[in-house]
């Protein structure tokens, strides 16, 4: 099943999403539900990030190359993860599908894409196994973690390399139906392919992330884990549009402005 969420006469509404058709209903995917007896074209319909989380999560280095990429570029001698490590990103930074990448006047032109498989959380859970963690997914959606190299490198937190408003895409939507071994990550720039790898090529996996992370916090229904990305990323700047593809999920596509063009 595919859940989106879209701006319904100025309020935010869930939706079942079936081919071009979009399927508003009544409740959530985090509760009791019913079908609406309304079908929208889902071109007609302007999409919202896919769930609000109460708590966001990053995996963040969690693909060897791009461990060894982000090293040289900040500097810093490649340190792989002796565990599933996890941060956090704020919900300022969230915008939808479709919606602009907004660069500010002050930040470099080391700005940059990475394109994340993005976990949804469908449950309230603490103490989850390996054998019914992903129980706890209602789904899975993309994410573009944008990230201003220069601030990453000169400041002691991620507060503005990572956080900045804009700097995190979300959507289009969320699939529940979704086998991550199958899966492929590609990232264009412009229509131009940059990079494309086994989505679940990661040095921690889903499960990994979230057994470690319920031995020591609760999980909500709504929240969401970003899983990481792999390689080398290229600078975006004012004009450009970026697309997240992961296959048998959908594509994520934002253009990019920066503030005071």
């Amino acid at each position: 099943m595919r859940w989106a969420r879209f701006d319904q006469n100025g309020s935010p509404c869930y939706a079942v999403v079936e081919g071009d058709t979009v399927i508003p209903v009544r409740g959530s995917p985090f509760e009791a539900w019913e079908r609406s007896g309304q079908r929208l074209k889902l071109a007609d319909v302007r999409l919202l990030v896919p769930v609000v989380p109460p708590t966001f999560y990053a995996a963040g280095m969690n693909y060897p190359e791009h461990v060894r990429e982000v090293a040289e570029k900040v500097g810093q001698k490649p340190n792989l993860p002796a565990r599933a490590d996890v941060g956090y990103r704020a919900n300022n930074a969230l915008i939808a599908q479709g919606e602009a990448i907004v660069i500010p006047a002050d930040a470099t032109d080391q700005v940059q894409y990475e394109g994340e498989l993005v976990v949804v959380i469908g449950r309230k859970c603490k103490g989850l196994t390996r054998d019914n963690a992903l129980s706890a997914v209602l789904g899975y959606s993309i994410g573009n973690d944008v990230s201003e190299r220069t601030w990453q490198k000169a400041d002691r937190t991620l507060w503005r390399a990572k956080n900045t408003d804009t700097f995190k895409p979300m959507g289009p939507w969320i699939e529940t139906e979704v086998k991550l071994e199958d899966l492929v990550t590609k990232v264009r720039l412009n229509g131009e392919q940059r990079i494309a790898f086994p989505t679940n090529h990661m040095i921690f996996g889903v499960v990994d992330f979230l057994v470690n992370m319920t031995t020591s916090l609760t999980l909500y229904p709504g929240d969401v884990v970003w899983m990481g990305t792999e390689g080398a990323t290229a600078n975006m700047q004012h004009g450009d549009r970026i697309e997240v593809e992961i296959s048998g999920i959908g594509t994520l596509s934002n253009p990019v402005v920066r503030q005071g063009k």
